[in-house]
């Protein structure tokens, strides 16, 4: 499948800003099971865009200067991004969760996708004893890797409720699991801090999800937003794989990966500085729509 992803961010600020700077990191990477064929960047007014910025994480970062007086700014990133990404089967000889606690103190990898990045808290996601006990729970030591967070992306997705504006980015995953509710965010970061706390890496994905009307309703354009979840390092022959606790399913076909890193942090879409009186209201509105399917070949794991 080919989808056309449009990610529109407006700025309104209350009195004319006279610098702005921003970090975008809106350009989709390259993954397992999907690549990036177009990218295009708009911004109103016009703005400096930096060359690529250094990340020990897989995202593009670009830096945006914005040094012309504007009550808005409008930054606009399409992209077009063919996947093709089956759901990941459980296999009877996967790993168990004990032998990716062990191989994963093991590995001498030190890229940005090793394992030992995404092994111990981060600067969102400390690990909580309390969010390890209840995940132990479900991911037991002697339990295949696959099938053991599966079942707890299942888990949190029955029995947390998924509730808009009763969190924002910097609640802390204790606080979310203490009330049993909050958002895409706060589902991933519980999930994370479970499972590194069980000694497994964990990483956070910044992406888009194709989502669908209900049945005799138009698809509303823009309605979509951006969507988080986790990938889990499942051993060196499987490699990463994704985890969407928000629904309780694993990544497939209908996930697009953005960015992967620690925590949110490391991979919010646009983060910044504005120099200015008084506030701002941020509009987002996110659009992916299906272009068409397409025979594509099987695209290589990420080990």
């Amino acid at each position: 499948m080919i989808y056309a992803v449009r990610h529109r961010t407006h700025f309104r600020y209350e009195a004319p800003v006279r610098f702005a700077r921003c970090n975008l990191r809106l350009k989709p990477i390259d993954w397992d099971g999907q690549r990036r064929e177009r990218f295009h960047l708009d911004i109103t007014p016009h703005a400096e865009v930096s060359t690529p910025l250094p990340s020990g994480y897989p995202a593009n970062t670009v830096r945006v200067m914005v040094d012309v007086p504007s009550n808005e700014l409008v930054i606009e990133s399409r992209s077009q991004i063919l996947v093709d990404r089956p759901v990941p089967p459980i296999l009877p000889d996967d790993p168990t969760v004990a032998e990716i606690a062990r191989l994963a103190r093991r590995e001498r990898d030190l890229s940005m996708t090793a394992p030992a990045n995404y092994m111990f808290a981060s600067p969102m996601i400390p690990i909580e004893p309390k969010i390890a006990a209840w995940c132990a729970e479900t991911v037991r030591r002697d339990d295949g890797i696959v099938a053991a967070c599966l079942a707890l992306a299942r888990r949190i997705e029955k029995e947390f409720r998924y509730e808009s504006g009763v969190t924002d980015t910097d609640t802390a995953p204790i606080e979310a699991f203490g009330r049993r509710g909050g958002v895409c965010q706060d589902f991933a970061q519980i999930m994370i801090s479970g499972l590194r706390g069980l000694g497994l890496p964990a990483a956070y994905v910044s992406g888009y999800l194709r989502t669908l009307p209900p049945p005799g309703q138009p698809r509303l354009i823009g309605a979509d937003a951006t969507h988080a979840w986790v990938l889990v390092w499942c051993g060196p022959v499987r490699g990463w794989i994704g985890f969407d606790p928000t629904n309780g399913v694993a990544m497939a076909g209908d996930h697009i990966v953005a960015a992967v890193g620690r925590d949110y942090s490391d991979v919010s879409p646009i983060d910044g500085i504005f120099l200015g009186r008084h506030g701002q209201t941020v509009d987002v509105s996110v659009d992916v729509a299906p272009v068409e399917d397409v025979p594509a070949p099987a695209l290589r794991r990420r080990r």
